[in-house]
């Protein structure tokens, strides 16, 4: 990751070291894609050792680079103490998680009409990790890698969706050296938070601490 600035040098090192000062066994962490560079389910196998091993329960989506994600059954089989979430959910202490990867928005650098197939496919999957949430669960967080929105002034398809099922949490990644605010906040009943480790300076964000959410605009 060095290629993409000093701020990332040793970035493991930070993240592992400010991981274990916050979290602890009990606690669980949401890590919102882009986990390995691996192609392979083998070439992943050290950074996927490396996280097992740090504090917490970590409940993993997939990122655009995480190539090396394949056989979903066959990751849950190799990793039990993970829990890889894909096109469904899990309650944790009456907190429904559930996740998807998502994709580029209409309106976005990153997108061009060869995408609508996939951002079509990307709103079906959304659409079945939110209906596998418990309708019990106290607190409804989605996770993405993918942005859900352009702007927090524009509803997209994904937000759309998080509206449809009362999510009331939804984090994401994907975006990278960006340092001005805003890119945590609160819209139409939902708090959304950017969790990409450069924006996070490589420390873990308390999103929920069992009484209520965090602050949006305070991250």
């Amino acid at each position: 990751m060095d290629v993409f600035g000093e701020k990332w040098r040793c970035h493991w090192q930070k993240i592992a070291e400010s991981w274990r000062r916050l979290v602890c066994a009990d606690d669980t962490v949401l890590v919102a894609g882009d986990i390995s560079w691996g192609m392979r389910p083998q070439e992943a196998v050290e950074d996927l050792a490396w996280l097992s091993e740090l504090p917490g329960r970590k409940i993993l989506i997939r990122g655009n680079h995480d190539y090396w994600w394949q056989s979903i059954g066959k990751l849950r089989a190799a990793y039990p103490e993970l829990t890889f979430v894909q096109n469904d959910a899990v309650m944790i202490e009456g907190v429904g998680i559930c996740g998807s990867r998502g994709w580029a928005l209409p309106g976005s650098p990153e997108y061009d009409a060869q995408d609508i197939k996939i951002f079509q496919r990307e709103q079906l999957r959304l659409e079945m990790g939110l209906k596998a949430v418990p309708a019990e669960a106290k607190l409804k967080i989605a996770m993405m890698h993918y942005p859900p929105l352009n702007s927090p002034k524009q509803d997209s398809e994904f937000s759309l969706l998080l509206e449809k099922y009362k999510i009331d949490a939804c984090i994401y990644g994907h975006l990278h050296n960006y340092s001005q605010p805003g890119q945590c906040f609160a819209r139409n009943g939902i708090n959304y938070y950017l969790t990409s480790a450069d924006y996070l300076d490589f420390t873990p964000a308390l999103i929920y601490g069992g009484e209520k959410l965090s602050d949006p605009q305070n991250m």
